[in-house]
């Protein structure tokens, strides 16, 4: 797990079937073998240490959902943060280092304390996880949604200076495309409660009936539940 809060940045190359990381990586602290990084918001595993960085093995999957292929092509700049420690501080948000698709920059303005990043969501159904003050994670950065599109297709964050200087969003154009991590709670939430209505729980299995013998059917939630649970 890792909280999107970028420790340092990295050169990207190709190396044979994955990844070599490369650059001032003091600030991820002692890595050895073994370790899980975030590289632009994907967890990679360190498989070996070499020079001044590291190399990890990439999935077909992961190179299919991620930006790391063409970046790693171009040598361009990625962020890097180490694993979360159960000891440290959650400044960010939970982040899982699992990219669920891409973004494309639609728009960079500048504002006098901040700046306005407009993206578009690729694929467009992720964006029923977004709403107004939604956590997401943009190439590993810990991230809040200013405001988005009642379909959630389109979505803009402000930017504050030192994140901009901080991470590789001081490189990024329009046209640019972005890993994206949506909220973990909202993809579970969904997720459970589409299985729970997809079971079609009756009266006799539903655990959750109200108190004159409500149940919830294909809907977990109804007013005989909300009363059981004390609302």
């Amino acid at each position: 797990m890792f909280t999107g809060l970028v420790r340092t940045m990295g050169r990207l190359q190709r190396w044979r079937s994955g990844v070599w990381v490369r650059g001032d990586l003091q600030a991820l602290g002692p890595l050895e073998l073994g370790d899980s990084i975030a590289v632009d918001g994907v967890c990679l595993t360190v498989s070996s240490l070499i020079g001044d960085g590291f190399q990890a093995d990439v999935s077909e999957e992961t190179l299919a959902r991620t930006t790391l292929a063409p970046k790693a092509d171009a040598g361009g700049w990625v962020n890097l943060e180490p694993a979360l420690r159960l000891s440290d501080r959650l400044g960010g948000h939970l982040v899982s280092g699992h990219v669920d698709g891409q973004g494309k920059i639609l728009g960079i303005q500048r504002q006098p304390a901040s700046w306005q990043l407009e993206v578009g969501c690729d694929p467009h159904y992720h964006g029923r996880y977004l709403c107004e003050k939604a956590s997401i994670a943009v190439d590993g950065i810990s991230l809040t949604l200013a405001g988005c599109d009642d379909d959630g297709r389109r979505f803009w964050i402000a930017v504050i200076p030192h994140t901009w200087i901080a991470t590789t969003l001081q490189y990024r154009q329009v046209g640019d495309r972005l890993n994206l991590e949506i909220d973990l709670f909202a993809k579970y939430t969904e997720r459970l409660l589409y299985s729970r209505g997809q079971a079609g729980r009756s009266e006799s299995t539903d655990p959750n009936p109200g108190p004159e013998g409500e149940t919830s059917g294909t809907n977990p939630i109804s007013a005989g539940w909300l009363r059981s649970q004390g609302w």
